[in-house]
């Protein structure tokens, strides 16, 4: 399935790592930030984790949900979460569904290991439809977090 901006956001309902059920349904009236990400515990991912962390207020002064999804276990994003000191939620997507929804799944990873979440961002606006996409060749670049709050701002 291919993801454009304009489109109504697919839905799906994941659990965070505290074990609650949340659905993108239920977010509807806020800005949504969906950061996918390939694992926990990697250089990149936690680079890119954190500096969302530290820079939190500007998504809350904009209204924004921020989630994090990747394919780890509820178990796994729960201690990387504590380990960095997460300020937002982190959703599993264990069975590659939602990744595989908006496009941002990796068949194959390295070490053999098949589907992990391609690095990518969306911005879902407050009707849940996309405002902004970003769907990553390269693991090991970052979204473009500028790009993101400029989107964030027309919201307003």
């Amino acid at each position: 399935m291919s993801i454009s901006v304009g489109q109504s956001a697919p839905n799906f309902s994941l659990y965070d790592s505290e074990k609650n059920k949340v659905s993108l349904q239920d977010q509807k009236g806020k800005n949504v930030v969906l950061l996918f990400f390939p694992q926990a515990f990697t250089g990149v991912c936690t680079t890119e984790l954190c500096s969302v962390r530290d820079s939190i207020s500007q998504y809350n002064t904009t209204n924004a949900q921020v989630f994090g999804i990747s394919v780890d276990s509820i178990f796994t994003l729960a201690k990387f979460k504590e380990s960095e000191q997460l300020n937002f939620p982190l959703l599993s997507d264990f069975n590659k569904e939602v990744s595989a929804s908006y496009d941002s799944l990796i068949e194959d990873f390295v070490f053999d290991m098949k589907g992990v979440s391609k690095r990518s961002a969306f911005v879902i606006d407050k009707e849940g439809v996309i405002r902004y996409a970003e769907i990553l060749d390269k693991v090991t670049d970052i979204p473009d977090f500028a790009a993101i709050q400029q989107t964030l701002e027309k919201l307003q």
